[in-house]
């Protein structure tokens, strides 16, 4: 089992092989949550219907595109989940 230090600034660094073991990479985000007295870690995997709605904001033409090149209204099925 592997120990971290924290920092002045509450900070940690995750060992190389517990990056590893779970493929993170700079910049991806974990919960973080208190269960029994322990601290756990865990990634934080975004809902594929989150990652939608924020490629259609981001790149609302090229979900078009594939929208016509798959014959699937993939913009009309965002818009649908947009509003619940």
């Amino acid at each position: 089992m592997a120990t971290v230090t924290i920092s002045p600034k509450y900070q940690i660094t995750l060992p190389a092989e517990v990056r590893q073991a779970l493929g993170l990479h700079p910049g991806e985000k974990l919960l973080v949550e208190v269960v029994g007295g322990e601290i756990r870690l865990r990634p934080w995997r975004p809902l594929v219907r989150q990652l939608l709605r924020e490629l259609l904001q981001a790149y609302p033409e090229e979900a078009e595109a594939v929208g016509k090149i798959t014959r699937h209204d993939a913009v009309g099925y965002i818009r649908k989940l947009r509003k619940g």
